[in-house]
């Protein structure tokens, strides 16, 4: 299996160290960018009494401090594997951009705060040209440094970066909305800045409790994505000796760094030395294509050298597959001359009772065969789109 572009068991390949490199970078950018707009505003907004500006420029400093700790994230997510946290240290990226939605969520709350007190006790600003341009200016760079770092985070699967591009170009409107609340002032003179604060502020808000909804979703653990799981599963089955394959179930380690198992149904009169070599040919196909690492292949034996079993199968399939919530049978297998058969049923989420369902089709399948003594595993494949 290559390495160049992938990650085998949490040691870093190429692809890896570029995508590092890439975020840092990046983020590095949206620092400089920042803290030049943060001091401009920051002298404008102070000059000119106008709380809109000043809290702009406190807006492009938290900025600054989410991508220091995307920077920071990124390193320490890059910590090889040790005794105590095996499978590495990538979630961390998860939890800094946790922290940067906290931030975000933070600026929303105090600026909030501010514009309320504004409202109380109201000032008159005074604008002046240089500072209506570079508040324009300001929009400008805000709209390209939004748009470049979220091209650049969804290009490397990076949520931090994800989520600064688009706290980036909700500071381009919020600034926009600050260079129109002063030009209705100079042309109008109505004061609206305090209550323009405001409106930013719960736009910042509800900004940081999305991002932070998002990411609390992935460190809980998300269901595999439908098109991750469509290309493990297309991968193990185009091993020649593979006839099913079920019960995905990857685990999430971090961007790029996925670990999972994987159920096979084969040929019952494939050989001990056969089946070995089947389980490499799939974990080699499914790394090769997907990057994700199966650390185990389990065996289902499929009957068949006795027709009566594959007919077998097939009525117990039409019994169960009737309910419009059993998803799948897989793993069956039937002895004859012992009179047994076993079998798994994945039941949908959707149903409201799934064990008084996977109850009610394994009675019906015990009734059509009593000289059968019928066992059933109610099974869950997390991979499955419904």
């Amino acid at each position: 299996m290559s390495s160049d572009s992938k990650t085998l068991e949490g040691v870093p390949g190429q692809g890896e160290l570029n995508r590092d490199k890439t975020i840092v970078r990046t983020s590095l950018i949206g620092i400089g960018a920042n803290l030049m707009l943060a001091a401009f505003k920051a002298v404008i907004g102070f000059a000119s009494g106008s709380i809109a500006i000043v809290l702009d420029a406190v807006n492009n400093l938290s900025d600054v401090a989410s991508s220091a700790i995307t920077i920071a994230g990124t390193k320490l997510a890059a910590k090889q594997p040790d005794k105590k946290h095996p499978w590495g240290y990538g979630r961390i990226e998860y939890l800094t951009a946790m922290v940067i939605s906290i931030i975000v969520l933070y600026a929303g709350i105090t600026s909030l705060v501010e514009s309320v007190k504004k409202l109380f006790s109201p000032t008159d600003p005074e604008y002046t040209t240089p500072s209506l341009i570079i508040i324009g200016v300001a929009v400008v760079v805000k709209i390209v440094m939004g748009r470049y770092v979220k091209s650049v985070g969804e290009k490397v699967e990076s949520d931090s970066l994800v989520n600064s591009g688009v706290d980036a170009m909700m500071d381009s409107v919020i600034s926009a909305a600050t260079l129109g609340a002063a030009i209705v002032y100079l042309t109008m003179g109505l004061k609206l800045e305090a209550f323009l604060a405001g409106v930013i502020s719960l736009v910042i808000i509800k900004s940081g409790l999305g991002m932070l909804k998002d990411t609390m979703s992935e460190i809980l653990g998300e269901r595999v994505s439908p098109e991750t799981a469509a290309a493990v599963m297309e991968a193990v089955s185009s091993c020649p000796e593979v006839i099913g394959a079920y019960d995905l179930v990857l685990h999430d380690y971090g961007p790029h760094k996925t670990n999972g198992s994987v159920h096979i149904e084969v040929a019952d009169s494939h050989s001990a030395h056969e089946i070995d070599l089947i389980i490499h040919e799939v974990t080699e196909k499914v790394y090769e294509k997907t990057g994700v690492i199966l650390t185990a292949v389990s065996i289902y034996a499929m009957n068949t050298s006795a027709p009566e079993i594959v007919a077998l199968r097939r009525q117990v399939s039409e019994i169960v597959m009737k309910h419009e919530n059993i998803i799948q049978l897989h793993g069956f297998y039937a002895d004859i001359k012992y009179g047994t058969m076993h079998f798994d049923l994945v039941i949908s989420f959707d149903e409201k009772d799934r064990i008084a369902l996977y109850n009610k089709a394994l009675e019906e399948v015990r009734a059509a065969f009593p000289d059968y003594r019928v066992t059933a595993s109610l099974d869950t494949d997390f991979s499955l789109t419904e």
